[in-house]
């Protein structure tokens, strides 16, 4: 994607990646069971409306960072159906899911030049996109919802006390990542992991009858409303421009 298409990496950003993170907890049940495609069947129609979504960003002239967050919607959404079909429908024990998927996100972000963060001439950062960087974000969406579901299901009884942990921990993550301004992989990556575990038990809690009981219909429209009102109502407000941050190596992925 284009720099002036990305957001830069601050408030805005974290508040709407949670709710996307919500939002996609809900999106990825809802095509798995109201749409009826499935878990892993349902992640093909997916992957071609992600590339649509990307294809049209390339084709529009006019910055637009809505081009980001459906891509981002999108992913969260796949993440969790992929999530399920290991943990749910393959039955793999969560320790095995982990070790799996923590093993790919460090190959994604540490061993491939992906995802280098630029910064504009404020200062501000903002991560590059390509291929690489949409993988690593599926990787680690997936790893995220695979570590809400288990803390929801083996360590506290069920997606609202889980949530009462991990949204803690959650700001406490980005909080120590605030501190180098996003400019370091490991920091934005380990906080996109917290906010996922902790959407993909709050957006359970929506729909399930220990939680808000509203049902699953219902809480994906609350939850995709939330994310598209917050991102219309709060406008960003950085610079188009960028510059590479010195430490590290510009590169495209």
């Amino acid at each position: 994607m284009r720099a002036d298409n990305v957001p830069v990496v601050g408030l805005r950003y974290w508040v709407a990646i949670s709710l996307a993170s919500i939002a996609g907890c809900n999106t990825g049940d809802f095509v798995a069971f109201i749409l009826k495609a499935g878990h892993l069947a349902g992640l093909i129609p997916l992957a071609i409306l992600l590339a649509a979504l990307l294809w049209g960003e390339k084709a529009c002239s006019r910055p637009l960072q809505l081009w980001y967050w459906g891509a981002i919607l999108v992913i969260r959404t796949a993440a969790t159906n992929l999530a399920d079909q290991l943990t749910h429908t393959l039955h793999i024990p969560y320790p095995w899911a982990f070790a799996g998927l923590e093993f790919l996100q460090v190959l994604l972000v540490l061993a491939i030049p992906v995802t280098i963060a630029l910064a504009t001439p404020s200062g501000q950062v903002r991560p590059t996109t390509g291929f690489w960087y949409w993988a690593a974000m599926l990787c680690a969406g997936t790893l995220g919802t695979a570590i809400g579901d288990c803390v929801a299901d083996n360590f506290v009884d069920g997606p609202g006390y889980a949530t009462l942990w991990l949204a803690p921990v959650t700001v406490i993550v980005l909080l120590a990542g605030k501190r180098t301004g996003w400019s370091g992989k490991g920091a934005y990556w380990i906080g996109i992991v917290a906010v996922r575990a902790a959407g993909t038990t709050a957006g359970d809690y929506l729909t399930e009858p220990f939680g808000y009981k509203l049902g699953l219909v219902t809480a994906t429209a609350i939850s995709c409303a939330a994310l598209v009102a917050m991102l219309l109502l709060w406008r960003p407000t950085e610079r188009a421009g960028q510059r590479p941050v010195s430490h590290e190596p510009v590169s495209q992925a």
